[in-house]
């Protein structure tokens, strides 16, 4: 974004050729005063997902021990979900624009677009993801009976995949009661389905129920592997506190870990998310978002000595 200010674009010309070779990317969080949001999203975020086939948006969302849940009674085990959010297409569109512009008339349009390959492949995935879970449960999120095309649409394909998947049980809920279930039933969930926007809102409020957005990561995976997956935190660039060194960074090293479990590195991602739960479980280090007074530093140090094993 600074570079925006200074250049007037988010990344050079030749930026994702720079990037495209390596195996995966990883990405702190985007955003900058003055930089609208919709310029940080299409200059950079969205042409890296799309250039590069990321079209399945993975976020965990879990209950740690030693977090605090803003919902009442709920305890770790409780809410233990994974987001999977279409990526590449659904109503994060460019198709669309606006006419009789100054004038009483004036009107924005904006298209979605939904096809049977993209709908089909993030279902699949999402049923696959399933199959590695001990519940084998997946909902998916719609709103057919107020989006009269695409969301019937996506509704048959969900039921369509589903069929492929007989060890695998389904629900389906329209987003806003969706919503109000995360809040009230989140032990209902165990993989999540949804659009790109569906997706996008859920992915935030399912880490607000677990405590703190902070923590939460999330990755751009391109299954196929012919292109590098980005894996980034949930969490926005929190201008507000800049320079405080009070930010909480297991939102970024969980989605370091996530890399490495993409990657390969099965043992060392586990290593990564058990010392993040060590920490916030038998430890008073925790920064100002959990309740605690630690520095970025601090808690980033106590992560990093026991995955190290010192």
């Amino acid at each position: 974004c600074e570079r925006f200010h200074k250049l007037g674009s988010m990344m050079p010309d030749d930026g994702l050729g720079q990037i495209k070779g390596h195996d995966a990317i990883l990405l702190g969080a985007v955003g900058f005063p003055g930089v609208p949001d919709h310029v940080s999203l299409w200059g950079l975020l969205i042409p890296i997902r799309r250039e590069f086939h990321q079209y399945v948006n993975l976020r965990p969302v879990r209950l740690f021990e030693g977090v605090e849940s803003p919902l009442k009674g709920r305890v770790p085990g409780d809410i233990d979900m994974m987001i999977v959010r279409e990526n590449n297409e659904g109503e994060y569109s460019a198709i669309g624009g606006r006419s009789f512009e100054g004038t009483e008339q004036e009107m924005a349009i904006q298209q979605s677009v939904f096809t049977r390959h993209g709908t089909n492949r993030i279902m699949r995935y999402a049923f696959d993801l399933a199959r590695t879970r001990s519940r084998k449960h997946v909902t998916s999120a719609t709103k057919s009976n107020g989006i009269i095309h695409s969301m019937p649409y996506w509704d048959e394909r969900f039921l369509a995949i589903s069929a492929e998947y007989p060890d695998v049980e389904t629900a389906q809920f329209h987003i806003d009661i969706l919503t109000a279930q995360f809040v009230r039933n989140p032990d209902w969930f165990d993989v999540v389905v949804a659009s790109n926007l569906f997706g996008d809102i859920l992915s935030d409020l399912g880490p607000a129920v677990t405590g703190t957005i902070a923590i939460a990561p999330g990755g751009n995976i391109n299954p196929e592997r012919e292109f590098p997956s980005m894996f980034e935190p949930v969490h926005g660039s929190a201008p507000d506190i800049v320079g405080q060194g009070i930010a909480n960074p297991i939102g970024e090293i969980w989605s370091a870990a996530m890399m490495l479990d993409h990657l390969g590195e099965s043992e060392a991602a586990a290593a990564i998310v058990e010392a993040i739960e060590m920490v916030l479980s038998n430890s008073d280090i925790k920064t100002p978002d959990m309740g605690g007074k630690a520095t970025t530093s601090e808690l980033g140090a106590a992560i990093a000595d026991i995955a190290g094993g010192d």
